[in-house]
């Protein structure tokens, strides 16, 4: 028989990733059905890891804290055992909107980028990766994204409110890329992938610039592909899109159906700002099943919602989505935010799994931060996800073998009520019991 390690997150108990007396797998009665079958020898994608983004807002709040406060952040996050085990992270490659003020690494009308300097970076940024690397044990899987490019390399003169790249600019702009990659590797941080713009389709009151598909595809295939290749980066990957859901479809097709283009692209990066349309995401994995897809942001907006439930239901339901529609990583947004939700230097305050609050040195830990840990604690790097059949209505559901051979099934229940099902795995069937407004991860490990 196998044992199961049973955790739960519910509403208004005190069940936060709480372990709970492990459920009792029996063989089944002959003739009876699971409401929820699982089965192993369907296998899908291959999980690249869970993470958030080291971004300047998330660094300068848990430097305002407290030495103890910063510490017990950081491991509670990173730590493989102690914390939600986050081995991805995501960075602005210079400024974002969750940044303190608009910068860039180089001086104006310096197209040979002699000036490139990513001393700004050390202040905040670089010290908390690494020190989260070193509660890890080593380097993130990390993802680098621009916001923008700087101001004169861009049509309306600024680095926010939209504007695009101007063509004369694009080569000195592809070649950025390849001087922060280098500058963060003699750091000690590695850079795994970079996507091409976050938010392309944006004109944003912070600092964002636009694309068309086209532009995107031409950006890819003329300058950042190649200029990658030939600094012998081959080995950073590329990442198209890293916007919305909703119009995913008819962005990414133009550039993945160029095979020019395409030969340089990994995958497609997506927010879930534009709906929760799991469809299309499923859909690009039909369209190009040798690309991946990978989850490059989300966040509740509209400032902190402090103990709120729906945050955490939010991310839930968004990673079971996704991830049963071959998105291969999780990385949510702001680590930690401040009691306003920021700072922003625009005012675009959210919400994260951890508010830090500057004034009374006090960390909360919201409902988004133990939903998150429901899949990182017990989905390796390198598992897989395998198939399930479910007829329990009203249940989320998704279930991965790790590395280790032990199988994670996750549950979610969002009603008012408490649900009664049976979870069925190689001939034997478990009761399981998930109460209103929970999620709950059932670790198998057999023999």
């Amino acid at each position: 028989m196998p044992t199961v390690q049973t955790v739960v997150t519910a509403k208004d108990t005190a069940d936060r990733l709480s372990s709970r007396e492990g459920i009792q797998f029996k063989a089944a009665i002959p003739g009876t059905t699971a409401d929820i079958l699982l089965q192993p020898e369907q296998e899908f994608q291959t999980i690249i890891g869970f993470g958030g983004a080291f971004t300047e807002a998330a660094a300068y709040t848990l430097s305002r804290m407290s030495p103890e406060k910063r510490a017990e952040v950081i491991r509670r996050y990173f730590h493989p055992v102690d914390g939600l085990n986050y081995s991805m992270g995501r960075v602005h490659i210079h400024s974002c909107d969750f940044a303190l003020g608009n910068y860039t690494y180089v001086q104006d009308e310096d197209t040979e980028l002699a000036t490139f300097d990513i001393s700004h970076d050390h202040q905040w940024v670089l010290p908390l990766i690494k020190d989260a690397m070193e509660v890890k044990g080593g380097p993130f899987t990390m993802l680098a994204s621009p916001w923008s490019p700087p101001a004169w390399m861009k049509t309306n003169g600024e680095m926010n409110n939209g504007g695009s790249l101007k063509p004369e600019y694009a080569a000195v702009w592809a070649r950025y890329y390849t001087k922060f990659i280098e500058a963060y590797r003699k750091e000690g941080v590695p850079v795994w992938a970079v996507s091409v713009q976050n938010e392309p389709a944006a004109v944003q009151t912070w600092d964002s610039c636009v694309y068309t598909a086209e532009e995107e595809r031409d950006f890819v295939k003329n300058h950042l592909g190649p200029v990658m290749r030939e600094a012998g980066m081959e080995d950073v990957n590329i990442v198209i899109w890293d916007h919305n859901r909703d119009i995913m479809i008819e962005r990414v097709i133009p550039i993945l159906s160029d095979p020019e283009a395409a030969q340089y692209v990994w995958g497609t990066g997506i927010h879930w700002y534009g709906g929760e349309e799991f469809d299309k995401v499923e859909k690009v994995h039909e369209l190009f099943p040798d690309k991946h897809v990978l989850f490059t942001e989300g966040c509740q907006e509209g400032g902190v919602r402090l103990g709120e439930w729906f945050t955490g239901e939010r991310y839930g339901r968004n990673m079971i989505g996704d991830l049963n529609a071959w998105t291969e990583g999780y990385l949510d947004w702001n680590l930690v935010l401040d009691e306003t939700g920021g700072p922003n230097h625009v005012g675009n305050l959210c919400d994260a799994p951890v508010i830090a609050d500057t004034t009374t040195d006090e960390v909360h830990y919201n409902s988004s931060y133990y939903y998150i840990g429901h899949f990182s604690k017990f989905i390796a790097p390198g598992a897989v996800r395998i198939g399930l059949q479910s007829a329990a209505e009203g249940v989320l559901s998704a279930a991965f073998r790790n590395p280790d051979g032990s199988i994670a099934v996750v549950l979610m229940n969002e009603g008012e009520a408490e649900r009664s099902l049976t979870l069925g795995f190689g001939g034997e069937i478990a009761e399981c019991t998930l109460p209103a407004h929970s999620i709950a991860t059932h670790l198998i490990s057999q023999g």
